[in-house]
């Protein structure tokens, strides 16, 4: 899960480059240095990999450290790693593409898109945009505090079943949150989810790989922590130090989280969706491209995305977002007026990490994008 006070603390960074050498758009030819082995040895964090890119081309991958605290087993730039709460910036472009399609449109009221659920009426000028933006009055923590997590992870039904069934218990009853009021919640992803599956007649899962995952020659993703070879989640261990969470245990949110949290995939694929925003392309029109990295009115986030005023080094307006599920963190910037995205990970949680990913995340900024 993803929390705004962490957001806010990755947009800080992004205003945090020297604003030298405006004219170059990303370098071939680091300013300084990009070294996740210092970073490592600072943080204790137990493995760590990022990329700068342009709209063409990965410029660098760097990794380093290890896939499990406490084995010699060394991360790979092949390595999945798990999003978090990036998989929403991709559900929000799956039903983007549904719209150009023809199959969904904009403006869409909860009463359209779910036309079996009797819905409260104070959901009546509700939209899929208000979900995507955190601004419908849903919030997680009623919800997560009548047990629904453990209760989801005990759900052997398919997930489909679960999300349309947790869309008609919401909105068959009055906004748990305030309506207008921006608070992030995972929630709003899920019913987005859900609404997708309305209206493709399959699961989430499937549209996202047939519709999105697919087109784009993505290959590695997958949902849940990966399983394999590849690093693993840590969280803190009682006594001090890192504990590595098997995958083929409880290692995540669970499944019928999907559409808001749940994807692994390389950097090198996340990179081939991050490109999306840099340049025009055959997966998403460029008015898609504007709906989805626009915030309405004065709000800061858009539908999958923090916007970040520009910068002087940015020539506009700043994409960001991050992800986790409390044993892994990846964070992601995009500066479409620079044609460069950056993503960076770690296989730990931010606080556990001390902010290992981001960190990194910053040293590509200052030596690439400055």
């Amino acid at each position: 899960m993803l929390h705004r006070r962490r957001l806010l603390t990755l947009a800080a960074v992004a205003g945090s480059a020297p604003s030298m050498a405006l004219a170059r758009q990303v370098s071939d030819q680091p300013s300084g240095p990009v070294d996740p082995a210092a970073i490592l040895a600072e943080t204790g964090a137990p493995g760590l990999a990022g990329l700068v890119s342009d709209a063409d081309r990965m410029i660098l991958q760097a990794v380093g450290g290890v896939r499990r605290a406490g084995s010699t087993d060394l991360v790979e730039r092949s390595d999945p790693w798990h999003i978090g709460s990036n998989t929403k910036a991709m559900t929000a472009a799956l039903y983007a593409r549904l719209v150009e399609a023809g199959k969904a449109r904009w403006g869409a009221s909860l009463a359209s898109l779910f036309p079996g659920v009797k819905l409260d009426p104070a959901w009546k000028d509700t939209t899929i945009e208000r979900l995507m933006s955190h601004v419908s009055g849903l919030s997680d923590k009623p919800v997560m505090a009548g047990g629904w997590l453990p209760r989801a992870h005990a759900d052997k039904r398919p997930v489909a079943i679960q999300r349309a069934e947790l869309a008609s218990e919401l909105l068959s009853a009055p906004p748990n949150g305030a309506p207008g009021k921006y608070e992030y919640a995972n929630l709003n992803y899920v019913l987005v989810g859900a609404a997708i599956e309305a209206i493709t007649k399959t699961s989430w899962e499937q549209a996202i790989e047939a519709e999105l995952f697919k087109p784009l020659g993505i290959t590695s993703a997958g949902f849940g922590a990966p399983k394999g070879a590849a690093p693993w989640g840590h969280l803190p261990a009682p006594g001090g130090g890192l504990t590595p969470v098997d995958p083929a245990g409880p290692s995540d949110n669970p499944p019928a989280m999907g559409p808001a949290g749940t994807v692994h995939m390389t950097l090198a694929d996340h990179a081939r969706f991050a490109r999306l925003f840099l340049k025009d392309n055959a997966i998403l029109s460029a008015d898609s491209i504007k709906r989805l990295t626009t915030p309405e009115g004065d709000a800061i986030y858009a539908l999958g995305w923090l916007v970040i005023p520009t910068r002087p080094w940015s020539r506009g307006p700043v994409l960001v977002h991050e992800g986790s599920n409390t044993m892994w963190h990846e964070v992601v910037m995009i500066a479409p007026g620079r044609g460069a995205a950056i993503i960076a990970a770690c296989n730990a949680g931010p606080e556990a990490s001390k902010g290992a990913a981001t960190r990194l995340l910053h040293q590509f900024q200052a030596a690439y994008v400055a």
